[in-house]
């Protein structure tokens, strides 16, 4: 999503976002108000905490700490530790045959080996590969690290000694000085392979930032700015062309090829060399022709290479005269050609002056869409890697192919008591499954296109299985009807994906000795192929004799193992999977702590492999029938349940989280609802309390009896509402529209048994009990209920042992009413004799009972997974358990509809989530639990919302994921049907039915649509082989149907359509944002160029038009759980304002990511992007360009040239630049963001007002008046349409309108816009208001200037040419007020504070956030403080 979730990476266990951010960042929301807009301090957010909306984006990695939630504790130990890691670095000198001596900087942590990486980095030493490096003579080893070597130290001089070659290393050297040559060429990214990718930024920086801000001081001299963009940026245009997303870089024209050195380098044919020649040192033999057309022979011999006197025809290995004998092939080759000596300088100069990030390779592989015609060369290395099958890498491993499961779990077992050894076993996790996911994807894609043999290739092309790499393949297909009462193909199509989501879960929760298998799923040419490590000693036994725990045949037959269960158990409270029993086939009870599918089998190694996790989370109610079952009333209403294609629908992990938190919230505020009615019947008969305990009985609300002055403040002593306005939507129904006001509402918990309603007559009297000052009653009481420390173990009911509460750690600290909550729980103890108080037992039974706890004692909600499983059967005597785990079931799906989908919408509607794409769309839907199949529902739901109109945007972004998942699902099966010689004529087919206006196609016999020459190969092919062009049959108005009744049926969706063209009408949607979006998710490759998809004279697509496919791949994203906390940690300082600590922990996380990632990763990238928010909020604009510049290249790198994220970066960038004077760099990065998101959703977007406002304030800057108007009118137009006519942002963009028609001295025009700004500021923040000051002053300042203009031209009419005239001033806008403006539109103000309002300010944050923690909804706040923080200063700085 296009939140600015991904700067909390991925997954956030215990970060409570809901913290105000002063200069903070708060992962779920996009910008909460740029600018002084909205409320005071920047909330618009909802009460997220309390429904786990989002707020805590608990995706794959949940705290990994099973039950420990170390987070708080662990960080002064970090601390401490981080230390020891920082040793500090030094310089050594190298001296390298034929240089100077230079000095490098190392680190004691480094090993030799990485110095070696430097060395063939370095242009001056890169061709070198077969050498060691010696200290006074002694040969360094390789792999041992800098600090352990004797006599290494500050200054010491390494010398690189030449080392004879062996064939490998031959081989090594070859291959790297072809790498080389390959240096600037695009041509691996476009192909996918070798983990290279596209970047493109530099095309429009010219460069590195960094030195063009000293090299090139353009900025002042404004004439040279060349502003004027492409006709196709503009506001307004309708043209979407596709050349522009790869603009030709300059590099690449010139040594598009690495020919431009070479004309061929290959092996020769007379290689391997004959045994007398061996004995001579020969090697191997390669073949070149130089540019000058020169073909000569060379011997690679153990003491280098030379020229020999062999031809094509004739063998003569004996040395050329002269034979110009030399170490590296470089060497040889540049005295044999000048050329090659003149390009290859060049060519190494430009390769070493890109930026690293532009050539390093990313952890996985990145695939392009879109490609251009690249010349396909003459490659040996290439040809021999195709042809010699390279098993994962063989020749940097001893003992050839690798043992995926021995290296996986290898690296599990690796030791993790302090922070070294953790960071070496993360990193060593994450390198082998990043490699693991390579060989699967590799091997996935032999298997389909029929390069593998398969182990039982007797049996049906569906049913095979395959070995390859020692990885296992299989086809997801319902093999042996093995899923045929789940829903055979459709259910062997979604196991695979719900067990990589077992096996993620299980990893993240990483519990010593239970292992999982290595898993990735691929989707390649339509077919799902799961590769999976092999357990050692699983392919001698049957099935039968190795599962010793679980069923092999869905719950007929049932184990268990003692073990396993002991393992198991561990898991099963942060996983929130319930230990049950179930009957064998001989009605025996057996006890279980996973799903029955799951099965145990230990390996011939001895470890206990967990595999099928595919039922690891409950099952989705909604979409699973069951005969006798109703549902709840929340479910029924909408629909529900609904037939799926298959009975394996289960929710997601981030769902059970969210309903866990909120269940946790709800019993807390009945505990300590009913601890206080206990506590004022005790102490004060001042209160009148009427008791009245009828089972179910609603909790209503608290009148709320606010002082005269209303203010938050004064709430202190009046008594706030229940529970908060959002934690209960899925009750009360009320959410998303109308958030009441707290203090009025009223919820009903469905099972609420003996919950007393209380009323309080006279504030006064809680003020007598100690416990008063905890307002809101819902203050979070964490271990409140302890009525007795010992026998009532309630501390550890902290969200079921993962912190994941918002209260994490040290609670005390956050709210304020706790400590006197605690002693409130503590007198009760002292007070009764025994100690044990019976009243406080009864009050934690009703909450636990009332939430559906599996504990009395303490708070604990777990799931059974197998509820509902056909073929499952439970004992007698758990009847009411089973009762109990259906009803809470019901609730979970309950919840999923009433309340996450309502706090999705209202996140959208306050913009805190802003989907730009299907992927964006779809991150944002599983962060909140809810599952794609609920998207015909969310866009229901969006289109009976008041609002609809504010959530366009989304909803045109819903129904293109729904339009293309439908053809995706069709197209994967239209797939299968086609054989490899016809592939690209198909695919080209399904996308002219698609898209294309053209509609003739359908009318051609099947034969035609099939080229002549294939035609002749057709006759002589075999009899019976089968003549695959059914997909030539496919029509547009067939597929049309067919998408159309897709949606209806899989996502029980209406569309009106008939055609690609009614979509485009009915629904605003554009044909290229479809193209993108079914490209990616079906993995096409298309030729870059403009299609015309609205002819109706010829198909938009032809076969050449298709250059590739590429597989879809799932895998599993190992984390780095140190660099997590320290980057939590960091925001955490930077929200509460301590800028300086949090940029040190950023950078420390930093640190620590590149340490188990590598240089590249999505987390890399969220936190660089923070360093240079930080950097330039601190007034470094060069760091801060600097990080921002590696950020946008990542993510270019890492997510694609067009994802939304990288968007964004762009737009940073393009701020950073401006700040830094380089005006024309600025404006080239806004309108390739501009482009890019044209591209990706079209103009109608709120994140487009954003963009064109930084678009037009810029161009206002550099006096292009008419385009600035233009960018900013429609910025003007957006913002209104999306935020309302009276929003602050609205005034914000009036305001910066009439501020360019006051500089092109339109002085009317100006006075219009700006009234209308003015107005809407009264309005909304009151005459007092600052604001509305700045807004009435420049109201008169125009006026001034329209009178003056006025007069001026009067006085001409009147006199002439001889009239006297005044000069007016014409100000161009200085660039400092440009850049201040731009800050407020991105959301930084610098404000100049003085300490004591520091003080204020920070205790008015905390403030807020206490209120905000314990539920009140921040309508709440506005409506006692509108003014508050706003009056002190005018501010709130959001860094997104």
């Amino acid at each position: 999503m296009v939140s600015k979730t991904d700067d909390i990476p991925a997954s956030v266990p215990n970060c409570n976002v809901n913290t105000v951010d002063l200069v903070g960042e708060t992962p779920d929301r996009k910008e909460t108000s740029k600018g002084p807009h909205k409320d005071p301090c920047g909330h618009s957010v909802d009460t997220a905490v309390m429904n786990g909306g989002g707020a805590h984006d608990l995706s794959e990695e949940e705290s990994k700490q099973d039950g420990a939630g170390d987070t708080d504790g662990g960080e002064d130990s970090n601390e401490q530790e981080v230390i020891v890691i920082q040793d500090t670095g030094f310089t050594v000198k190298i001296q390298a045959p034929g240089t100077e001596p230079f000095d490098l900087q190392v680190s004691p942590q480094e090993m030799v080996q990485e110095i070696h990486q430097v060395l063939m980095d370095r242009e001056d030493t890169c061709h070198r590969t077969c050498f060691s490096l010696q200290l006074d003579g002694n040969v360094l080893d390789n792999f041992a690290e800098l600090k352990s070597i004797e006599g290494l130290q500050e200054g010491s001089l390494l010398k690189v000694v030449e080392e004879p070659y062996t064939v490998r290393e031959a081989r090594i050297h070859v291959r790297h000085i072809r790498d080389l040559l390959k240096g600037l060429d695009p041509s691996d990214a476009y192909n996918g392979v070798d983990c290279n990718s596209l970047s493109f930024l530099s095309v429009f920086t010219d460069g590195d930032l960094g030195d063009s801000g000293k090299r090139k001081k353009k900025g002042s001299e404004l004439e040279q700015i060349d502003c004027t963009p492409p006709e196709h940026i503009l506001p307004g245009s309708k043209e979407r062309p596709l050349l522009p997303l790869q603009p030709q870089n300059k590099d690449w024209k010139v040594i598009m090829t690495p020919m431009q050195c070479l004309k061929v380098l290959t092996m020769s044919g007379w290689n391997p060399p004959p045994g007398n020649r061996k004995m001579h040192g020969d090697l191997m033999y390669l073949y070149m022709v130089t540019v000058e057309e020169r073909h000569i022979s060379i011997t690679a011999s153990t003491r280098g290479f030379y020229l020999n006197q062999s031809t094509t025809y004739t063998f003569n290995p004996k040395p050329a005269n002269p034979s110009f004998l030399s170490h590296s092939l470089v060497e040889l080759l540049s005295q044999i050609s000048p050329a090659f000596k003149k390009n290859f300088t060049a060519l190494q100069k430009k390769r070493v002056q890109r930026h690293p990030f532009e050539r390093i390779a990313t952890p996985f592989q990145v695939y392009s869409w879109t490609a251009p015609q690249v010349d396909h060369t003459m490659d040996c290395v290439r040809a021999e890697d195709a042809y010699t099958s390279r098993l994962g890498y063989e020749e940097h491993i001893p003992g050839q192919t690798r043992d995926w499961n021995e290296e996986l779990q290898t690296t599990r077992e690796l030791a993790r008591k302090n922070l070294p050894e953790r960071l070496l076993r993360e990193r060593a996790i994450f390198k082998v499954h990043s490699d693991f996911a390579a060989a699967a994807t590799r091997g996935s894609m032999a298997v389909i296109d029929g390069n593998v043999m398969a182990i039982n290739p007797g049996e049906e092309t569906r049913m095979q299985m395959f070995i390859w790499n020692n990885i296992f393949f299989s086809l997801g297909f319902d093999v042996r009807d093995h899923y045929r009462e789940l829903g055979g193909d459709a259910a062997a199509h979604a196991a695979p994906t719900n067990d990589l989501n077992g096996v993620r879960a299980y990893g993240a929760v990483d519990v010593e000795g239970l292992y999982t298998l290595g898993t990735v799923v691929v989707d390649y040419r339509g077919y799902r192929v799961t590769a999976q490590s092999i357990i050692p000693g699983i392919l001698e036994r049957e099935q039968e004799q190795s599962v010793i725990y679980g069923s092999i045949d869905f719950g007929k037959t049932v184990v268990s193992h003692g073990k396993y269960l002991e393992l198991l158990e561990r898991t099963s409270r942060p996983l929130k999977v319930q230990r049950h029993n179930v009957l064998n086939e001989k009605d025996e009870s057996m006890e279980l702590c996973s799903s029955v599918e799951c099965k145990g089998i230990i390996g011939n190694d001895g470890r206990h492999y967990i595999l099928d996790l595919l039922r690891t989370f409950p099952p989705d109610l909604n979409f699973l029938p069951v005969e006798g079952e109703e549902l709840s009333p929340e479910s029924v209403r909408q629909g529900f349940p609904r037939q799926h294609r298959h009975r394996l629908a289960c929710l997601r992990q981030e769902l059970i989280e969210a309903f866990v938190e909120h269940r946790y919230l709800l019993f807390m505020k009945m505990a300590a609802l009913q601890l206080m009615q206990q506590k004022a019947n005790k102490e004060s008969k001042l209160a009148t309390l009427t008791e009245n305990s009828s089972p179910g009985a609603a909790v209503p609300a608290l009148p709320s009896t606010e002082t005269p002055d209303g203010s938050a403040e004064s709430s202190e002593t009046s008594t706030e509402t229940l529970t908060d306005a959002n934690s209960d939507a899925a009750q009360t129904e009320s959410t998303s529209d109308a958030p009441q006001a707290a203090a009025t509402e009223t919820t009903t918990t469905e099972a609420a048994p003996k919950t007393e309603p209380m009323t309080e007559t006279d504030s006064s009297a809680t003020t007598t009990t100690n416990a008063s000052q905890a307002t809101p009653i819902e203050v979070n009481v964490v271990p409140t209920v302890t009525t007795n420390g010992p026998l009532v173990p309630f501390a550890t009911a902290i969200q079921n042992g993962e912190c994941e509460s918002p209260l994490e750690g040290k609670a005390e600290d956050i709210i304020p009413g706790l400590a006197q909550a605690k002693e409130l729980a503590e007198s009760l103890d002292t007070e009764d004799g025994s100690g044990i108080d019976p009243k406080s037992r009864e009050v934690v039974l009703n909450a636990c009972k009332a939430v559906g706890s599996i504990s009395n004692t303490s708070f604990d909600i777990r799931f059974n997974p197998d509820i509902f499983s056909p073929g499952v059967r439970f004992p007698e005597d758990s009847a009411d358990d089973i009762q109990k785990q259906k009803q809470l079931l019901k609730d979970a799906g309950a919840f999923l509809v009433s309340c996450q989908i309502p706090s999705l919408v209202k996140d959208c509607l306050d913009h805190s989530a802003l989907p730009m794409d299907g992927a964006t769309l779809t991150e944002a839907l599983h962060q909140r639990g809810i599952n794609v199949r609920y998207l015909g529902n969310v866009l229901a739901f969006v289109d009976k919302t008041p609002a609809k109109a504010q959530l366009e945007h989304f909803y045109r972004i819903g129904i293109s994921e729904l339009i293309t998942r439908c053809a995706k699902h069709i197209f994967k099966t239209y797939l299968q049907g086609v054989e490899l010689s016809a592939l690209s004529a198909a695919v080209s087919h399904f996308l002219n039915c698609f898209l294309s206006s053209f509609d003739a196609v359908a009318h051609l016999p099947a034969d035609e649509l099939v080229s002549r020459r294939k035609n002749r190969k057709r006759r002589n092919r075999v009899p019976g082989g089968g003549d695959n062009t059914a997909w030539a049959s496919l029509t547009p108005s067939e597929l049309w149907k067919n998408i159309v009744s897709e949606a209806q049926s899989y996502y029980h969706f209406t569309l009106h359509c008939e055609n690609a063209d009614q979509v485009v009408e009915k629904y605003g949607l554009q044909k290229i944002t479809l193209l993108r979006e079914i490209s990616i998710k079906a993995g096409i490759q298309i030729l870059i160029k403009e299609y015309n998809f609205d002819s109706r004279h010829k198909p938009a697509f032809t076969e050449e038009d298709i250059l590739n496919i590429f597989p879809v791949v799932k895998h599993v994203n190992p984390k780095a759980s140190d660099a997590f906390h320290f980057f939590q940690s960091g925001q955490a300082k930077v929200q509460q304002g301590y800028l300086k600590e949090g940029c040190e922990l950023i950078n420390e996380a930093l640190n620590l990511f590149n340490n188990v990632y590598g240089a590249m990763h999505v987390e890399i990238c969220a936190c660089l992007r923070l360093l240079a928010r930080l950097n330039y909020i601190m007034g470094d604009h060069h760091e801060a360009l600097s990080n921002q510049q590696k950020a946008v290249l990542m993510s270019e790198r890492v997510l694609g040239v067009e994802h939304p994220n990288t968007i964004q970066e762009y737009m940073h960038l393009a701020l950073y630049c401006f700040a830094n004077g380089q005006l024309s760099t600025a404006l080239k990065l806004l309108y390739r963001a501009r482009y890019l998101m044209l591209m990706v959703c079209g103009e109608d977007h709120p994140e487009m007002a954003l963009l064109d406002s930084n678009i037009g304030l810029v161009l206002h800057g550099v006096m292009e008046y008419d385009l600035s108007l233009r960018f900013l009118e429609n910025a003007l137009a957006i913002n209104s349409k999306y935020h309302g006519p009276r929003s602050l942002k609205v005034a914000l963009s009036h305001h910066l309108v009439a501020r360019v028609y006051e500089s092109k001295a339109e002085f009317r025009s100006a006075l219009q816009q700006e009234k209308e700004g003015y107005t809407i500021y009264k309005n909304q923040v009151g005459e007092a208001h600052e604001k509305t000051k700045e807004s009435s002053e420049y109201l008169k300042y125009l006026t001034q200037q329209a009178v003056a203009l006025q007069r001026t031209m009067n006085e001409i009419y009147k006199n002439g040419s001889n009239a006297s005239i005044m000069p007016l001033k014409f100000t161009a806008p200085s660039m400092a007020s440009v850049l201040e403006q731009l800050n407020i539109i991105n959301g930084i103000i610098f404000i100049p504070l003085s300490q004591k309002d520091l003080e204020n300010l920070k205790a008015e944050v905390q403030r807020r956030q206490q209120l905000q923690e314990s539920g009140k909804s921040v309508e709440d706040l506005t409506v006692h403080s509108p003014l508050e923080l706003e009056d002190k200063i005018p501010m709130d700085v959001n860094v997104d």
